[in-house]
């Protein structure tokens, strides 16, 4: 039964001691075809009032805390919403608990990336990043800021190496990605071809190790990781992709076994949609992250 407020019978808890802050980013200025995905957020906390407050195994969500912060306002001069997003993201990661935003497209990971690193130096940090695109561009349509570019800005960060960023789902590749990911073996792709001939405890493993030692893990999800069977509304589709049910896995099973922090969920594109199925998609996908989360406060 529908309620009155987002995130259903999840309890709500005050700013500075949730168990879970959410943060809108409705921008989806940097996109290199179709945009869409600003209006993610609040059709996601539309769906939500219909969803009950369990995981697909009945785990319990209602003793959660959630603040949500609800969104960014876009504003015409991107840089300038950038340090914003960063500046607004900055101050949630000082108030402890996890962190969930709410794309807007793959571009919102620059700042919201940028403040993680800063927040936790000089203590290295982490990138998970399941898309089916590496986003490894330096410069794409003349912009460094487009939604092809977060990761090479992540390993900007001082404290961030590609030793510790794992691209997971990946089928579309740019020359200058090829030749990057060339320049820096120890940065790992594990393409969707090569995830579906392997299991999925042997790709779990993969990342526990390359992320061994670190104590600050940030989760990017690009919706497109979903085969477009799967997730039809969003703006660069690619064919070849993970089902639903593989991405619940793994990340329940990243959040469960390995110290994620924040997370982005990005891409999502109602206007490009049909039926709801990638709003319902995504948003079934947080609340596995929900569970995982519900299993570690227990």
């Amino acid at each position: 039964m529908a309620t009155e407020k987002p995130w259903s019978e999840i309890g709500a808890g005050p700013p500075g001691s949730a168990d879970i802050n959410i943060l809108g980013v409705p921008f989806d200025g940097a996109v290199s075809n179709a945009a869409g995905a600003a209006e993610a957020p609040v059709r996601l906390r539309e769906l939500s009032k219909i969803l009950p407050p369990f995981s697909e195994a009945g785990v319990d969500l209602r003793p959660l805390r959630i603040h949500d912060y609800g969104d960014l306002t876009v504003t015409s001069e991107w840089e300038g919403y950038f340090d914003s997003v960063k500046e607004k993201a900055a101050g949630l990661f000082r108030s402890g608990g996890f962190n969930l935003f709410l794309g807007g497209d793959h571009s919102i990971n620059i700042p919201l990336s940028a403040a993680f690193a800063e927040h936790h130096y000089p203590a290295p940090v982490g990138m998970i990043h399941l898309d089916s695109h590496c986003d490894l561009m330096d410069v794409y349509d003349g912009l460094k800021w487009s939604h092809a570019c977060p990761q090479r800005r992540f390993l900007e960060q001082p404290n961030a190496e590609p030793k510790r960023l794992f691209l997971l789902g990946i089928r579309s590749y740019e020359a200058e990605e090829l030749d990057f990911i060339n320049r820096h073996p120890s940065l790992t792709v594990v393409g969707a071809g090569q995830f579906l001939q392997q299991t999925p405890g042997q790709t779990l493993q993969m990342i526990c190790e390359a992320m061994s030692g670190l104590e600050s893990l940030y989760l990017s999800l690009d919706i497109d990781v979903l085969d477009p069977a799967y997730a039809p509304g969003t703006g660069t589709p690619e064919g070849g992709g993970l089902s639903t049910r593989q991405v619940f896995e793994l990340v329940r099973n990243i959040v469960e076994r390995l110290p994620v922090k924040a997370m982005d969920l990005v891409e999502v594109a109602p206007p490009l949609d049909h039926s709801d199925i990638t709003s319902w998609a995504a948003l079934k996908i947080i609340y596995e992250l929900f569970a995982a989360l519900a299993l570690k406060k227990q």
